[in-house]
């Protein structure tokens, strides 16, 4: 069968390809922004990019049109397969009817932390020996792709509350039918399709709905939106995980103040010591609800803690681009508040009083409408000196953004001035520690690239 991916360059989309390809169809796709890592990925794969939404893509006509959420009416592709009447799907319900039917489903929800704890899931699994399939919207450093179908029965995939398409609007993950869920965390986001809090509740219960009696799902204790999300009707086993209260099924001690080591308690018992490359109390909460989950499906606590104690991570997520000089770039995903001042806060704990640059551009759908703007200076109070991208396309001015930060704060609409400011500002430090954290969902005009070559060759 032919299947033509319209989109296919998001991270669950490319993802979605990758194990079409791996069933054995023959896959193309095209979408309007390619980038790495993700079309790096698919053309390794052998699936065929395509630049733009041309209505001749389609022709001669695929077998199938999975046609992702970021589609809309009056795209070009959109229209030509709806005038044309071909057989058309969603990815999530592709997934559903063609990959995740019959299988031990181990899903990954919440606001921030789905790909990390997703890909920690993925590899405490394997590492146990079961061959887990798994769908990751991110790229893995631990696997050689974002999916794979792996070995029946497991497979754990990132479980998204965005639509899943424009002839769809319930969430992604209202399709994958889970019996082990993870519920990381909840917080307002994507105000683009939903209107407050209570919306994206009303999405997340109708996940808890679709868990059998026998399944499990894993949840922060202290999380005040999840809880409501329970207390609204639940009928399978609730695990609770904390950071802080040692009477929870599930609780870490830190051992040193970055998150880097700490222990691992289940029912009063201790299971194990943490010692990783990782930081942050985002990511003891992630490695504490992977463990709860893994240890739904046989997988002992202590083998757990010794794969995450090897779990290498995922790209864009705090990835290290370069060390050179006494400089070290990041390449981060964070694109809300939270995300970014809970990397920020981890960097901080870990290097001291060294230097610290954040450069960030408000790329998501909710960013740009500025929906978090009276949060985003409070975010970087952990950075020594921020600088925001202020694309064409944004909805709001950032200038009260600068003027309410409490450290330094430029804003700039050319990725090439910041990489020249940043580099005057590197030249005038003399040598000190410094570290650039680039934070974006998107491709951010290539700035990871033209800071590592521009900081190389200076």
């Amino acid at each position: 069968m032919h299947i033509h991916i319209l989109g296919i360059c998001g991270t669950f989309m490319g993802s979605l390809a990758v194990l079409a390809k791996q069933l054995g169809h023959e896959v193309s796709g095209c979408d309007a922004n390619v980038y790495p890592p993700m079309s790096t990925q698919l053309e390794q794969q052998g699936i065929e990019l395509l630049e733009g939404y041309d209505p001749a893509h389609l022709q001669p006509a695929p077998d199938l049109v999975v046609i992702g959420n970021a589609m809309s009416r009056g795209n070009p592709c959109v229209e030509y397969v709806l005038n044309q009447q071909l057989n058309y799907t969603s990815g999530p319900q592709w997934l559903c009817d063609e990959v995740l039917n019959n299988r031990w489903v181990l899903a990954v929800a919440g606001t921030h932390g789905k790909t990390t704890t997703t890909s920690m899931l993925t590899w405490v699994l394997e590492q146990a020996g079961m061959q887990p399939g798994y769908l990751i919207g991110g790229v893995p450093m631990d696997f050689s792709a974002s999916a794979r179908l792996g070995e029946r029965p497991f497979f754990v995939i990132e479980a998204d509350e965005y639509d899943s398409a424009f002839f769809d609007k319930r969430s992604k993950f209202v399709h994958y039918r889970p019996r082990t869920v993870i519920l990381n965390n909840l917080e307002f986001d994507h105000a683009d399709i939903f209107n407050d809090i209570s919306d994206i509740q009303r999405q997340f219960h109708h996940l808890v709905r679709t868990v059998p009696e026998q399944g499990r799902i894993v949840l922060s204790a202290e999380d005040k939106y999840l809880q409501q999300v329970i207390k609204q009707g639940c009928w399978s086993e609730c695990v609770e995980l904390s950071l802080t209260d040692n009477n929870a099924s599930w609780y870490v001690k830190a051992l040193n103040s970055d998150g880097s080591e700490f222990e691992v308690w289940h029912k009063q018992q201790l299971q194990g010591v943490v010692n990783w490359q990782h930081s942050g109390e985002h990511n003891m909460a992630n490695a504490l609800a992977t463990l709860a989950a893994a240890h739904h499906v046989g997988v002992r606590p202590e083998h757990g803690i010794e794969a995450l104690n090897s779990f290498a991570g995922v790209k864009r997520r705090m990835e290290k681009l370069l060390s050179h000089n006494n400089i070290d770039v990041y390449d981060d995903f964070a694109h809300h508040p939270t995300a970014i001042k809970t990397t920020l806060q981890g960097l901080r704990r870990r290097v001291g009083n060294e230097r610290i640059i954040a450069v960030i551009e408000p790329r998501s759908n909710t960013m740009r409408m500025g929906v978090h703007a009276d949060n985003l200076a409070r975010s970087t109070e952990d950075a020594d000196e921020v600088v925001w991208y202020e694309p064409a396309d944004v909805d709001w001015n950032l200038d009260h953004v600068v003027s309410a930060s409490k450290n330094t704060a430029t804003l700039s609409s050319s990725t090439d001035v910041i990489v020249e400011n940043l580099c005057s500002n590197i030249a005038a430090t003399s040598g000190a520690a410094l570290h650039i954290v680039i934070m974006s969902n998107g491709g951010f005009d290539n700035i990871h690239r033209k800071l590592v070559e521009a900081l190389q060759h200076g």
